[in-house]
Parts: structure tokens; sequence; C-alpha cells
């Protein structure tokens, strides 16, 4: 079994991410964010397949981008047990500015 633990900030990145695509379409909504959810599991398997991004932080987080929605990212820890993501962001985002802001 995949095991892989969502931050309070986490879960706040992913219902911001449904409401406002809900605003338009809960069906879309729901989909966007089982393909978060979906996009953890193999993370959570396989920490390494993510890659760092020094341009965005310098702590030891890996970003990995969705492939069916790629303009939203999962940023996780991939040393923690379980995997620790820290953040769902979408790429339009200021994610160097948000990361700063979280622990």
């Amino acid at each position: 079994m995949t095991v892989f633990a969502l931050t309070p900030l986490a879960k706040a990145d992913i219902f911001d991410i449904w409401s406002y695509i809900a605003d338009e379409s809960e069906d879309a909504a729901d989909r966007v964010e089982q393909a978060i959810y979906d996009a953890c599991a193999p993370v959570a398997q396989a920490p390494r397949r993510g890659h760092f991004r020094h341009d965005l932080t310098s702590r030891s987080l890996r970003f990995w981008t969705l492939t069916r929605y790629p303009n939203y990212t999962v940023v996780y820890r991939a040393e923690t047990v379980p995997l620790q993501i820290v953040a769902v962001l979408h790429g339009k985002r200021n994610i160097q500015r948000i990361l700063t802001q979280r622990p």
C-alpha cells in the first residue's frame, strides 16, 4: 500500500483548486481533484521520480507535475515517511513566495 500524507495547507490548496474550478463545473473540479490524488500515490511509491526546483526553493522539496493537468504541481518532501505533500499549486501562482511562507 502506497502511503502519503497531506499537510493542512496542501489540503487547503486542493480545496481552493476544487472551489475555483467548481464555479464553472463541479464535474471538472472532481476530475482535477481525483487526478491530484492519483498523482500522489505513484510519487509516494517512488519519491525520487520528482525533481528539485532550486530556482524556486533551496529546501529539499521535490516537484511532480500532473500529466493530465500540467498546470498543477505537487510539492513534497521525499525523505518523510509517510511521504509528505506540502503543496498543490497552479503554475501561474507565485510558487517561490508561497513556499517561503510554508513550514
